[in-house]
Order: structure tokens, then sequence, then C-alpha cells
């Protein structure tokens, strides 16, 4: 979930930022009961229309703009102002689409999910290695991982917790449908990503996010600090890197993207491989971006001002 920065705007203000984060509780609380009480199609239609009237009036849609401009700087305004609307009406509709996760099911015969490019990972699986699901925050995210625990693969999710923990122990309980171990970023989450690939399961990590003292990887032709741990994890316990994407098609329906596995060349030099790797890694997101700029989550400080 992206940090909107609504508390942060209080901080030093009127009111105090462990008051501002309950309120925001509450009101998630309310909402969030709205949707689940709706039909899926109806709360994600009406999460997509608070994206586009709520959204663009926060302060972080500054961010999300100076960020699309230094990516792709040859837009117009009209393609912009498309792009921006496209962003909050997606992430509207993902935050809607969280008491519903329950109720997706990915191999139904006719349902509302298109799974594309299984023959990707049928070959990885049935060799045995442990396979890294790298994704995204792109479409419906959760739902890629829901693609392996519905076929009952024992998966380990590594997760960005939500900066307001009133919302983030909401959307960690719609969360749990998906049927993954969860694993919070942090000193916690290389020791327990061992533990489990040790244990036979594979890994779900989003890969998009900006990490300050990860390793400089060039991502839309400037360097952004980038998390490693893909790259060394592949590197040290010989797992397929295999890209995964949702792309939203209309409304609540999708399409699961599975790419080929990324390149893991090991040449000896330990430093120079991971960088391959993770250089290869944010080369298929920004494919993936740059084909549907409306589907990413443009909030995020990726890289430095």
């Amino acid at each position: 979930m992206a940090d909107l920065g609504i508390a942060k705007k209080y901080r030093g203000g009127l009111l105090p930022a462990p008051l501002v984060h309950r309120l925001e509780g509450v009101g998630a609380a309310i909402l969030f009961r709205l949707f689940r009480l709706l039909p899926l199609d109806a709360a994600s239609g009406l999460g997509g229309w608070l994206g586009r009237v709520v959204g663009p009036r926060l302060g972080v849609s500054k961010r999300a703009a100076i960020n699309l401009r230094r990516a792709l700087p040859g837009l117009g305004e009209a393609e912009m102002r498309r792009i921006m609307r496209g962003m909050w009406d997606n992430l509207g509709r993902v935050i809607a689409e969280y008491p519903h996760l329950a109720e997706i099911e990915i191999y139904k015969k006719g349902g509302r999910v298109e799974l594309v490019g299984e023959e990707h990972v049928e070959p990885l699986l049935a060799s045995g290695r442990p396979v890294i699901f790298i994704s995204a925050h792109f479409g419906n995210w959760e739902i890629a991982t829901m693609a392996a625990t519905q076929r009952g693969l024992p998966v380990a999710e590594v997760y960005r917790a939500a900066n307001n923990p009133w919302v983030d122990r909401l959307i960690h309980r719609y969360r749990g449908t998906v049927g993954s171990e969860l694993i919070p970023k942090g000193v916690v989450a290389a020791r327990r990503s061992i533990a489990a690939l040790k244990e036979g399961h594979h890994l779900a990590i989003l890969v998009d996010q900006k990490m300050n003292d990860g390793i400089a990887v060039p991502f839309f032709g400037r360097d952004a600090m980038t998390a490693p741990a893909v790259a060394q994890l592949a590197l040290r316990f010989d797992c397929a890197i295999l890209p995964a994407r949702v792309e939203r098609l209309e409304g609540a329906r999708f399409r699961i993207v599975l790419s080929p596995p990324i390149a893991v060349q090991r040449t000896g030099d330990r430093q120079a491989d991971t960088l391959a790797i993770m250089t290869a890694v944010n080369r298929e997101i920004e494919s993936w971006i740059r084909a549907r700029p409306e589907m990413w989550l443009w909030l995020h400080r990726r890289w430095p001002d």
C-alpha cells in the first residue's frame, strides 16, 4: 500500500501523528466495511471513482507527477493527465478489492482472471528448483501471488507494511486470504526468506520500491537504489527468477502474465553478477510500465531528488 502522506501533513501541526493515524484507521475501517458489503464489481467501481476524485487533490500526487515527467519526459499534458487519472483509478480499485480477494478464483473457467505464460513456470516447478516470483505495484499486485497459492504452491511473500499501523492491520487481515506466508520487510526479512527457501517454499517479492541501503541500478535511464536480495538469493540458492505482472483489463477483471525467467549468470564476481541480475529485473519492470504507465503506482520516491 502507498503512504499517501496524510498523517505527515499534520506532523508538527494541529494534530499529533498518532491521533491522525487512528482517525485514518477508523475511516479506512468504515470504507472497507462499505466495500465488503458491495458486490466486487460495484466495490471496484466505487473505489476507482473515489480514487479519481480524491487522489489528485492529495499532496502526494505532486510526487507522482514529478516521477512521471522524469521517467517519460516526452509526454504531453493531456497524456500526463490520462496516466495520472488511470493511476488513481487503479489504486482506488485495488483498495476496494482487498475485502473481496477471497472471492477471486484464478483458475475458474470463464472467471475474471486470464493467465498467460504458464509454459514459463511449468519446467521450473518440474525441476524442483525454488522460484522467486517478482512483481511490482502494477494492476492489482496481490493477485499475482494468488496464482501460486491457489495452485497449492507454498509461497512466502515479502511485503512492506503500510506506514499507518491501523491501516496496515486492516490490509494484513484481508491480505491473509491470499494464502501466502507474510514476511515484513526489515531485519527479519532476509533471515526468514532464507529459512523459507530451505524449507522448500517459493518467494514472492515486489521489487519496484526504493531501498536506501540497496545498490544503484538503472531504471528509466537513472540510477535508482534497488534491493539486491532477489539476485543474492538466486545466486546462493540456485533460484529461478520469474516475472509476473497483473494487468487490469476492465473493472475487476485481470490478466496475469508470466514472462520468461530472468537469466542468472555466475561469472565468479558476485558483486557484478548481482548488478547484472538486478539490471535485468529493473529493465523488465520498466518494460511493463512503458507499455501501461497508468497501471503503475507512481507515488514512491523511486529516484533521488
